[in-house]
């Protein structure tokens, strides 16, 4: 590629400045004159200039708006090494640029877009990025300028140009900030506090934390079904209670009936009594009248024979008389005898006939009972049998009905204590049990984030291998010839001194006699002119195009012998050289080689 022509309407403190450009370029001034300036133009035409400070005091666009002109616009004139030649013209309040062809055709939108930064046809044309173009082809002002602080710096970028083709990035750096951003942003196993840590120890806690509830859950489990046992049993029980009160009920009009049985009974038993005291008392009065009476004729009887012995004093009279006594007696007891047995055979026969009938009532009302209760005991055990089965026919025994009550009562008030106590073990167990659904949807996110955490130290680990195995690749396949490379273009800028180089892991020069030393050990000068030959090797690896090199001030402390050796390896190569300086050297030393050069003035 060759830049034909640089046209600056008004950039920073450019205005009006039109370049025509050749293969050896001197871009000759004081400082502060401008050559920066015309450096960042090319570049910012090409790839659009940033409105972003990107760490910067201000934003390019900033720093080069022109204070007294609204015109912030150039062009480019430019030609491929395929010999198209390509027009730009960029108005730097716009994104996009317009791009022609050498015919004049617009050619703006043949070319990709990106949103960010607007129309990416040089990126597409020469294959490299911008952020590459100012690492490798551009050498601003002091890139190369080493002292004892930054000698170690540059060996770095030599080293970064080496692994990744960047001087700006290290596959060391690369892999430990990968380290760096895995240990931030997951963490290992071996670390604390890291967001994995975090998560693993949120789930674990999460985790048993439910476990200890589960254990309330099978306890929960294991109340419900006693639970629901004894809510059977007492369900059983309150049958059971059914079932012995109607029997009880049953029973106990059975026992109505009985004690009206034992009331007749009684009855029955008294009118017994009473027919037998009937005949007994009656016996009795008979005696008792006939003892008064015998006791009165007695009385009279003596009083007559003692009046007889005294007044008549007749033996015969006396003993006709005494006899008279008992015949009378005798006469007068069988006459009442008979009589009063009379009298008392036909009150005690009507008594006693009341009494009978009485008794023969009260027998058939008490068979009545009986049969009415043993029928209706009949049927109410009929029913009953018919609607819980056989096992109520011993119950109809009152004592073993009235056990099986005081029983059934007192297992019918524990089992309501115990469902009680259950009743409170699950109300108690309930707001454990609420946590689950909680801590179930807790270790499901924590998981989908260790999930994710896993998965992105997956992707660490895949980008490390990746950066891991494309450095072996490029030190197995692209160092060879980077060696190469790099080895022919130190060996012409040396003037021979330095024939190889040898990238690894480390940088070595091989010497004359054959030992290799450490770029270390060589002088500033040297590391120089080899971070010069590294760019020019990386230009040559990473682009197709042969682009333009454009150096800044990029000599100022080279020696006179080191520039003449550097400025004819440059007029060697194909590349077309832009060279700012604000001194003569380079115009006196190629003058002196003999190499033709283009001097503009700025």
């Amino acid at each position: 590629m060759k830049i034909d022509n640089i046209k600056i309407n008004s950039y920073g403190k450019l205005k009006d400045k039109n370049l025509n450009l050749e293969k050896i370029n001197i871009i000759y001034g004081k400082n502060e004159s401008g050559k920066s300036t015309l450096i960042n133009f090319i570049i910012n035409l090409f790839y659009n200039i940033s409105k972003n400070k990107n760490g910067k005091n201000i934003s390019d666009f900033e720093k080069y708006f022109p204070w007294t002109e609204n015109d912030f616009s150039g062009k480019i004139i430019y030609q491929l090494d395929n010999n198209k030649k390509y027009e730009v013209f960029r108005d730097f309040n716009k994104k996009n640029p317009q791009i022609y062809d050498e015919n004049g055709n617009d050619i703006t939108n043949n070319f990709n877009i990106d949103k960010k930064t607007g129309n990416l046809f040089f990126q597409d044309q020469v294959k490299i990025d911008k952020n590459t173009m100012l690492s490798t082809v551009v050498a601003s002002q002091n890139e190369t300028r080493i002292d004892n602080a930054t000698q170690n710096l540059l060996i770095q970028k030599i080293a970064n140009i080496a692994e990744s083709g960047e001087e700006d990035v290290s596959y060391k750096n690369a892999i430990n900030k990968l380290d760096k951003l895995l240990l931030s942003e997951v963490g290992t196993s071996k670390s604390q506090n890291r967001p994995i840590n975090i998560s693993m120890e949120n789930l674990s806690n999460y985790e048993k934390e439910l476990n200890d509830i589960k254990k309330y859950e099978e306890n929960k489990y294991k109340i419900e079904e006693d639970y629901k046992k004894i809510n059977q049993e007492i369900n059983d029980a309150e049958e059971n209670k059914e079932i012995y009160e109607q029997i009880e009920k049953i029973l106990n009009k059975n026992k109505i009936n009985e004690e009206q049985i034992n009331i007749k009974k009684k009855i029955l038993e008294e009118n017994k009594i009473k027919i037998e005291k009937i005949k007994e008392n009656n016996s009795k009065i008979e005696k008792k009248k006939i003892n008064k009476i015998n006791y009165i004729i007695l009385a009279l009887i003596l009083i007559i024979n003692i009046l007889n012995f005294i007044f008549i004093k007749n033996k015969i009279i006396n003993i006709l008389i005494f006899l008279l006594i008992p015949i009378y007696i005798f006469g007068i007891m069988l006459k009442n005898k008979i009589k009063n047995k009379n009298n008392n055979l036909k009150n005690i026969k009507i008594q006693i006939e009341t009494l009978e009938n009485s008794n023969k009532e009260l027998n058939n009302e008490i068979i009545e009972l009986e049969e009415n209760i043993k029928k209706e005991n009949i049927e109410e055990k009929n029913k009953l049998i018919n609607i819980y089965g056989n096992k109520i026919e011993d119950l109809f025994n009152k004592d073993i009905l009235f056990n099986l009550i005081e029983k059934n009562k007192n297992n019918l008030n524990s089992l309501i204590l115990e469902l009680h106590k259950l009743k409170l073990d699950l109300d108690n167990i309930e707001p454990k049990l609420e946590k689950i659904s909680d801590l179930e949807e807790k270790i499901y996110f924590e998981k989908e984030n260790l999930t994710k955490l896993e998965n992105k130290s997956k992707i660490f680990e895949i980008t490390k291998e990746l950066i891991e195995n494309s450095y072996l690749e490029m030190k197995n396949n692209i160092t060879p010839k980077f060696n190469k490379n790099l080895s022919k273009y130190i060996e012409k800028i040396s003037n021979g001194k330095y024939k190889k180089i040898i990238l690894n892991d480390d940088i070595f020069v091989e010497l004359e006699n054959g030992s290799r030393i450490s770029i270390e050990m060589l002088s500033k000068g040297t590391i120089e002119q080899i971070y010069l030959a590294l760019r020019l090797s990386v230009i040559d690896e990473i682009s197709s195009e042969k682009l333009p090199i454009i150096l800044d001030e990029t000599f100022a402390y080279y020696d006179n012998e080191r520039l003449e050796e550097t400025l004819k390896f440059l007029s060697q190569i194909d590349n077309q050289i832009i060279l700012c300086t604000c001194t003569d050297r380079e115009k006196e030393l190629l003058n002196k080689l003999n190499i033709r050069y283009n001097l503009i003035n700025l």
